[in-house]
């Protein structure tokens, strides 16, 4: 769960995260454009790359291949276990 939290802490992270929530199965290449265009971020692909795999690692981003390509999704599961937890668990004491 850390993972999740320091993953949204950075604001990169998150203008990754809204590119991929506008727009699924983007590479590199693309997200690179987009952040520097929509978001005036720009940094080296390697720097994003690391992103990536941080928020890859969090759980927020799949990739996949098909062929010479490398395309990235986000994935919204650990984010919806976090809403289970505290939004929608039924809460104790209260009535």
């Amino acid at each position: 769960m850390g993972d999740i939290f320091k993953a949204l802490a950075d604001p990169t992270r998150r203008a990754i995260l809204d590119e991929l929530a506008e727009r699924e199965g983007q590479t590199l290449f693309e997200i690179c454009s987009r952040l520097v265009t929509k978001h005036d971020l720009s940094m080296s692909r390697q720097a994003i790359s690391q992103h990536i795999a941080l928020l890859e690692g969090a759980g927020l981003v799949r990739t996949r291949r098909e062929g010479r390509y490398k395309f990235h999704d986000l994935q919204t599961d650990a984010l919806e276990s976090l809403v289970d937890r505290w939004v929608k668990s039924p809460r104790k004491g209260k009535r």
